[in-house]
């Protein structure tokens, strides 16, 4: 079914064959869960083109594929000009956006297809994937609550003295022990003035009485990613702290209770911002309301202001409104749902309550 897919995109754009670049897109159309591949797809056949070192790995898991690999003699520029050949290419649609220039030029010149016959396919081979059937919700689901678990495993451990790197290390070692194939992104702990950069990298910055602690981190399962963040106190919050806090969650509960398909991922966004903005805090919410999640930690449709896609039943959504201030600290909380006939299911179930500690 993923590949008649495939097959009808290249006929709407009439395209002889595709060639998929992203790993993520890889294994959605093959199964294929290795590196250092292409997989070329024509109205006849579906070739996965690799090295040595993971031919007997994509032979297993390519079900319906054929296994080409390269050697001294034969790189991927000859394996492609021969499936041209044979295939009669004459337009091929190439992952523009995950295809190195110098790359592209080269397997150009090395299989004769001229560059202006090469069609960049502009993402609509990852559109592919914006919406997740019921096994990749329920894979998505366990990811998901790997992470609560983890959360509630970290609630207590966390302890003044603590370092932001410690607490990164033992929230991935829980998930890893419980299930997770690794993590979905590098892990963000921020303490303190810290918490006021939505992406801060964990340091040795220990935590201190009176600091929030974000922590946004997420897991694989079966190759699908998870991803949650929460905001604590340690210690206990100032009039301040809690005021902000209770913004940020209100925009929360309320683009979860305004989510629906048929809006755009523009109107998702505003569900959010409206509140921070409301309260004075709309210069320190920079970031969009979220993006959807899948084998690849950001996918489209974002629910951001500049996404016009419109949402249907069976997208992932993140929904991580935030407020960040610089010099004294951020907020921010995120679940992650999936889009029904009438709203969302959240996927999380953490609690959102400010916490002390």
């Amino acid at each position: 079914m993923r590949l008649e897919a495939a097959r009808k995109l290249m006929r709407e754009r009439q395209m002889d064959a595709v060639l998929a670049v992203r790993p993520a897109n890889i294994r959605y159309l093959s199964g294929f869960v290795g590196s250092e591949s292409y997989l070329y797809i024509s109205m006849d056949r579906c070739v996965i083109l690799t090295d040595s070192r993971y031919t007997l790995q994509a032979e297993e898991e390519g079900k319906g594929c054929e296994v080409q690999t390269i050697s001294k003699n034969a790189g991927y520029g000859t394996l492609l000009s021969r499936l041209f050949q044979e295939d009669g290419v004459q337009v091929l649609g190439f992952e523009e956006d995950a295809l190195l220039y110098g790359t592209a030029a080269a397997l150009q010149r090395e299989t004769g297809l001229p560059a202006e016959q090469w069609k960049m396919l502009n993402g609509c081979l990852s559109s592919l994937r914006a919406v997740k059937s019921e096994e990749e919700i329920r894979c998505l689901e366990q990811a998901e609550r790997i992470g609560d678990d983890a959360f509630s495993f970290i609630l207590n451990e966390l302890k003044p003295g603590m370092t932001e790197l410690q607490v990164a290390a033992r929230l991935e070692y829980f998930m890893k022990s419980n299930g997770a194939e690794g993590t979905s992104f590098d892990t963000i702990v921020a303490s303190g003035i810290h918490s006021a950069m939505p992406h801060a990298i964990p340091g040795d910055k220990p935590l201190e009485k009176g600091d929030f602690v974000t922590m946004d981190f997420g897991c694989k399962y079966q190759g699908y990613c998870s991803d949650m963040t929460r905001t604590v106190v340690i210690g206990k919050a100032t009039e301040r702290q809690k005021e902000i806090y209770q913004v940020v969650l209100e925009a929360q509960q309320a683009a979860l209770s305004g989510l629906r398909p048929g809006m755009t991922g523009s109107e998702g966004d505003r569900l959010a911002r409206d509140v921070i903005e409301k309260a004075g805090y709309g210069k320190y919410f920079g970031h969009g309301l979220g993006h959807s999640v899948g084998f690849e930690i950001h996918e489209k449709p974002a629910l951001s202001m500049q996404d016009d896609t419109v949402l249907c039943a069976g997208m992932i959504e993140t929904v991580e409104p935030g407020i960040y201030i610089p010099g004294f600290g951020g907020v921010r909380i995120e679940d992650m749902v999936v889009l029904t006939e009438t709203g969302i299911r959240n996927l999380t179930s953490s609690p959102k309550e400010l916490i002390e500690l």
